[in-house]
């Protein structure tokens, strides 16, 4: 299940995408049309921005900004930097790997070759789809 946390940003990137133009966007234009507590989309645009997806610009006119283009931005990255691991156990995730405590041969686990299953084909997905696509179906 996907946190408040990667919903909102995925919906403000959605939002700064369909203005379509180089201007920035304000927090406060977002957190209204998006219904988004603007604090939290503060916190929540400064990961994106520090994961390299946007920019800013302070003072009269400023905002929030993409600086890659849509079509360049997997869903699956956007849910990385903002969710975390894609996998549903640590023990299949490729980028944050951990072994399970509970379970002594991954061989042998019978959940493990299930959950790389559902691992890949969600990768699949989301590698696939871009910001363009879910904002402009």
């Amino acid at each position: 299940m996907l946190s408040k946390k990667t919903k909102y940003g995925l919906k403000a990137l959605t939002y700064i995408t369909r203005k379509g133009s180089d201007a920035p966007v304000l927090i406060s234009e977002i957190a209204e049309k998006e219904h988004i507590s603007k604090k939290f989309l503060e916190n929540i645009l400064l990961t994106l921005k520090n994961a390299g997806f946007l920019s800013s610009k302070k003072g009269k006119g400023g905002g929030y900004y993409l600086i890659k283009q849509p079509e360049e931005i997997t869903l699956a990255a956007l849910i990385r930097i903002l969710e975390g691991p894609i996998a549903m156990l640590p023990c299949v995730s490729l980028n944050f790997y951990e072994k399970c405590d509970d379970c002594p041969d991954e061989r042998e686990c019978s959940l493990h070759k299930l959950m790389i299953e559902v691992r890949d084909n969600t990768l699949n997905i989301l590698e696939n789809q871009t910001l363009k696509d879910l904002t402009f179906g």
